[in-house]
């Protein structure tokens, strides 16, 4: 081989890692490159504990969407999560959502319990049945520092 014909070779294969180590960085920092078709719902907690911008959205342990937004509303000062879920999914008014934690100490989601109303929620509607964040650390240190009770 001409050293031309390497030297195309080597440039094409260094491209092509170049190309393939952009696309991991950007999957991996959850950019999306492309806007997915989703739509917006709403739930109102009293506590998040440590759910994040970018959580999942979980039916059965299957994610159906992420966490877009967590915004303080300042009404109620209760926590407002706007969550993008899959346009195939039909969700009932009776919804409940609950934020869980993969594990002790994980990462928190949204776990999704799909109701039976037959009432359609619709783009930007707001969860009612929402269930805070448990705060394990505070339960471990109550526990430990003799603050549980039996009642």
């Amino acid at each position: 081989m001409t050293s031309k014909k390497i030297e195309t070779l080597v440039g094409i294969f260094v491209l092509a890692g170049l190309i393939c180590l952009g696309y991991l960085a950007i999957n991996m920092g959850g950019l999306k490159l492309w806007v997915e078709d989703t739509y917006p719902i709403q739930a109102r907690f009293l506590s998040v504990g440590n759910l994040n911008q970018g959580a999942s959205v979980r039916i059965a342990g299957v994610k159906v969407g992420v966490v877009s937004a967590i915004q303080l509303d300042k009404e109620s000062y209760a926590a407002m999560v706007t969550m993008e879920v899959d346009p195939g999914l039909q969700l009932d008014d009776d919804t409940i959502a609950s934020i869980k934690s993969s594990g002790l100490i994980g990462d928190k989601f949204v776990e999704l319990s799909p109701g039976a109303s037959g009432i359609l929620l619709e783009p930007g509607d707001l969860i009612i049945d929402t269930e805070s964040a448990l705060d394990i650390e505070g339960l471990i240190s109550r526990f430990a520092f003799g603050a549980v009770k039996d009642e």
